[in-house]
């Protein structure tokens, strides 16, 4: 859906270089030239909730039995399907509706990021405190690139040459290695290489979350040096 500028209530630039984009646009693109026109949106994100209900149900129910993780897998493709074509679907039919998208697809995506990590977390195979030192460093990045909205009018859709897609792929892949390898402890002792990789990512994202806040300031600071007037709230 589309992303406004608070203020203007006109989209921002949208910054996209991650390495699957160009064909997944592709892609996208015949997704919504052939979904029925009964398909809406709106739709569309139900069934990315849907989607990452079915990861945060599959890794749960991996404490019964490792199979379960082939639910999250498929959730991830489910989530994929829905997140992705709801906004794109919107804008190849011109039916955008800036706000409303704007609060309802990235409280949404808030929502089913908690599920997975804590599901992830919930799961035989990553301790809890691990997974959430990542769901803090993936909403530290998401109040990034929401500020950058509002203050330099740019919504960054990926960073490092990678967004949530490839983001998808890494936890596909993670979860595959979780049936191949199954749970307990590793070659690190209590500590397993699941809980080493989570948290990394984390931390990973914590940094960057560092980094481009600071890399923003200094560009505000340029624009709006001091004793300048400037608009405020």
């Amino acid at each position: 859906m589309a992303m406004p500028n608070e203020a203007a209530h006109t989209p921002p630039i949208r910054i996209q270089e991650n390495v699957l984009a160009r064909g997944e646009r592709r892609l996208l693109n015949w997704i919504c030239a052939h979904l029925p026109r009964g398909v809406t949106p709106d739709m569309l994100t139900f069934v990315g909730m849907i989607g990452a209900l079915m990861v945060f149900g599959g890794y749960l129910a991996s404490n019964l039995d490792p199979d379960w993780l082939w639910l999250s897998i498929a959730g991830y493709a489910v989530h994929w399907f829905g997140d992705s074509t709801d906004g794109s679907l919107a804008r190849f039919r011109r039916i955008e509706r800036p706000r409303y998208g704007y609060f309802l697809d990235h409280s949404c995506d808030g929502l089913a990021t908690t599920l997975v990590v804590m599901g992830i977390g919930l799961s035989p195979y990553v301790n809890l405190a691990v997974a959430l030192v990542a769901l803090a460093g993936y909403l530290l990045m998401s109040i990034h690139a929401f500020l950058s909205v509002r203050v330099v009018g740019e919504l960054r859709l990926s960073y490092l040459n990678a967004g949530p897609t490839e983001l998808r792929f890494m936890l596909v892949a993670l979860t595959l290695a979780m049936l191949g390898l199954g749970p307990g402890r590793g070659v690190f002792g209590a500590v397993s290489g699941f809980d080493l990789f989570v948290g990394a990512v984390g931390f990973g994202l914590i940094a960057l979350f560092g980094l481009q806040t600071a890399t923003t300031a200094r560009r505000l600071a340029r624009e709006e040096p001091a004793g300048v007037s400037s608009i405020k709230d």
